[in-house]
């Protein structure tokens, strides 16, 4: 059995069996967000899976009970993913200005594949996230699903930066409305720019959507670029 050499920690509420614990659970997750950004959410069934990945929908069914948790997992690894990440940019840089530059830069830029992680295409996990993960809690069952504390991967993440903000101004009031507003935007502009572009700016050589952001940031918060 293969299986990776960093695991990345879910909240064991979203699924029924660890799909990091055998070859088949690994295949339902890469299989999934491969087949979930070709087709999109609606359209993706585990009988559709199942075919993909030469499996039964019966067997996918007893890793999770529906597609709702699937995607509930896939933007819960995003994140958890996303804050690992962060830990190692962040590593060793004393200035809180800049660890908080780094930081937006992380959660704004492209995504890249990560080779610790063979299971999961990266790039197309952030299509998925980027497309699909907002349906995770813009549903009825969102203040069930957070009472059981499905969304704390993604609320760590944004506490991680939001705490840098407050390291730099402790009176700030909204570094958690901040942050979310960077990254939920961040995703928006990203979606427009291949769908809307209208809706956005795009300029050649240049991350347009990161240096909005960033200077957003900064400008919030009075600091120099």
């Amino acid at each position: 059995m293969t299986l990776p050499s960093v695991a990345i920690q879910v909240n064991p509420s979203i699924y029924l069996k660890d799909p990091q614990s055998s070859d088949l659970g690994l295949k339902i997750i890469k299989g999934g967000i491969d087949l979930m950004e070709t087709i999109g959410f609606e359209a993706f069934t585990f009988k559709k899976l199942g075919q993909e990945i030469v499996s039964t929908e019966a067997s996918i069914y007893r890793y999770f009970e529906s597609k709702h948790k699937l995607l509930l997992y896939l933007s819960s690894w995003y994140w958890a993913w996303m804050e690992y990440r962060l830990m190692f940019a962040l590593a060793n840089v004393d200035c809180a200005q800049e660890r908080l530059k780094r930081s937006i830069r992380l959660i704004s830029q492209e995504v890249k594949e990560d080779g610790n992680f063979q299971h999961v295409n990266e790039v197309n996990l952030h299509k998925v996230v980027v497309s699909e993960s907002s349906k995770a809690y813009y549903n009825k069952e969102v203040d069930e699903d957070n009472e059981a504390g499905l969304y704390g991967a993604y609320k760590q993440l944004v506490s991680c930066v939001s705490d840098i903000i407050l390291e730099i101004d402790p009176n700030y009031k909204y570094p958690h409305m901040l942050v979310s507003t960077v990254i939920e935007g961040a995703h928006n502009q990203k979606y427009f720019s291949e769908h809307l572009p209208r809706l956005t700016d795009i300029l050649e050589g240049e991350d347009a959507i990161t240096e909005f952001y960033l200077s957003m940031v900064l400008k919030a918060l009075d600091l120099k670029e």
